[in-house]
C-alpha cells in the first residue's frame, strides 16, 4: 500500500514540475516580449494569474478563499501571507487579480529560465545584505508609484523546522505599507504544507484554503509604529493557525515575539 502510495506521489511531484518547465519554455517567447518593458507588468500579470490558476487544477488542487473585506481593483496594497510550501506563490497569484509584485529571494535567478524571468518581474533582496535591502525598498517604492501591490511573504522563507507554525516577521512589508500609506492585508494559507511540502514523498490534491483578512488601514501610522504593525499582523496570522490546528499539520507551536 505504501508503494502504491509513493509511487503516486512520486509521479505527481514529477508531473508538476514537467508541467511548469514545459508551460514556461512555451511561453517564453511571449513573456520576453512582455517583460521587456516595465509598463507591460499588467500584462505578464495576467498571463502570470492565469497560469497560476490552470497550474493549480492541474494538480488537483481547489483553492477556497474567505475574503472578510473585498479587494477594490485598481487600489495599491500590501498582501502578507504566511509562507510553508513552493505552492504558495502559485496560491496568491491565482487568488489575486490585483497586479502586484513579488519581493523575493536574490537566490531564485540561478534556477535555469524561470529565474531570467524572475530577476525581471520580480523585486530581488539579499536579505544578508543591508544595500540589498535599500535597493528593494526603493525598487517597491517605484512600483507603487506607479499603481501597483506589493506581496512580501515577512517569514522570508519556509521555516527550516517544520514544527514551526508561523515564524518570526522581517519589517519590510510593515515599512512600505507605512510609507505609502495603502493597506496592508494578512492572509492565511492552511492547507500549502499538507499538500505540498518540500518532503518529497509526501502531499495529496485536494482543497488550499485561504483567509484574506480585515485590512489594516495605515493612513495613521508613522514610521515609528512599524513594530507595532508587525505585531498585529503576526497575531491575527498566527491566532487564524492556532484556532485551526485540528485541521493543519503541525506538531508544536513556536511563537516569535
Amino acid at each position: 500500500m505504501n508503494f502504491l502510495k509513493n509511487t503516486f506521489i512520486l509521479l505527481w511531484r514529477i508531473w508538476f514540475y514537467l508541467w511548469v518547465v514545459s508551460t514556461i519554455i512555451l511561453c517564453f517567447p511571449i513573456l520576453i516580449i512582455v517583460i521587456s518593458n516595465e509598463n507591460w507588468y499588467p500584462v505578464f500579470y495576467k498571463i502570470a494569474h492565469y497560469w497560476a490558476k490552470t497550474t493549480l487544477f492541474v494538480m488537483g488542487f481547489s483553492p477556497k478563499v474567505i475574503e472578510e473585506k473585498k479587494i477594490i481593483p485598481g487600489n495599491s496594497y500590501m498582501f502578507s501571507p504566511n509562507h510553508t510550501s513552493m505552492i504558495d506563490i502559485f496560491l496568491i497569484l491565482a487568488i489575486t487579480k490585483n497586479p502586484f509584485v513579488f519581493i523575493g529571494k536574490k537566490e531564485l535567478v540561478r534556477i535555469p529560465i524561470f529565474g531570467y524571468i524572475y530577476k525581471r518581474t520580480c523585486i530581488l533582496v539579499d536579505r544578508e545584505d543591508m544595500g540589498s535591502r535599500r535597493n528593494a525598498f526603493k525598487e517597491a517604492q517605484k512600483r507603487l508609484q506607479k499603481g501597483l501591490s506589493v506581496c512580501i511573504f515577512p517569514e522570508g522563507k519556509v521555516p527550516d523546522d517544520e514544527s514551526i507554525i508561523l515564524d518570526k516577521f522581517q519589517s519590510g512589508a510593515f515599512r512600505l505599507a507605512i510609507e505609502f500609506q495603502i493597506p496592508l492585508v494578512p492572509i492565511t494559507f492552511y492547507d500549502c504544507k499538507k499538500r505540498f511540502s518540500y518532503t518529497f514523498f509526501s502531499g495529496s490534491p485536494g482543497k488550499l484554503r485561504v483567509k484574506k483578512h480585515t485590512f489594516i488601514q495605515t493612513k495613521e501610522l508613522t514610521s515609528s509604529d512599524k513594530n507595532k504593525l508587525k505585531d498585529q499582523t503576526y497575531q491575527i496570522i498566527y491566532d487564524d493557525l492556532v484556532s485551526n490546528m485540528n485541521n493543519l499539520e503541525f506538531i508544536t507551536i513556536k511563537n516569535e515575539d
